[in-house]
């Protein structure tokens, strides 16, 4: 399995231009509240603006909306969606084809873990081959409680 590696502030002007975007400021600074966040963590639209906002940046929420939207559209970023209906987004992968990451959520914390095995090659395969289906990513969330939460349901 090749090594997932996540897209970087230092490509966005070249990403941009492909699709004849310019660089602009507010999108370097969002990308790079994702950059300096990449660890696991998943933000939203408001997560982003509180930490501009605390960096002494004056981008309106409506503006960093539509960055977020623009950089997931391009595929710099990938929205996910743990069910609890607020869209969060994450440093995209630089080459698509390589696997994404699963995740575990914890129906009470809300804790979100990242896991990178994938278990899933022989069932694409099945599928690819079974149903005539050209697969080009997947992706898997458990919900349940994780270690810290699951004595106290």
């Amino acid at each position: 399995m090749r090594e997932r590696q996540l897209f970087e502030p230092k490509n966005l002007r070249k990403k941009l231009a492909q699709h004849s975007y310019k660089t602009t400021p507010q999108r370097k600074e969002i990308l790079q509240v994702f950059a300096d966040n990449s660890g696991g963590c998943h933000l939203s639209a408001e997560d982003v603006h509180e930490i501009l906002s605390e960096k002494n940046f004056d981008f309106g929420l409506a503006t960093v909306y539509r960055n977020i939207e623009l950089l997931n559209e391009l595929g710099i970023l990938t929205k996910v969606d743990f069910g609890d209906g607020c869209a969060r987004y994450e440093l995209a992968a630089i080459d698509p084809d390589v696997h994404n990451h699963h995740h575990l959520i914890c129906l009470k914390c809300k804790k979100v873990i990242e896991f990178k095995e994938d278990f899933l090659d022989e069932l694409e395969e099945f599928i690819a081959e079974n149903f005539d289906f050209q697969i080009v990513n997947h992706e898997v969330k458990f919900f349940g409680y994780c270690s810290d939460c699951k004595d106290k349901v």
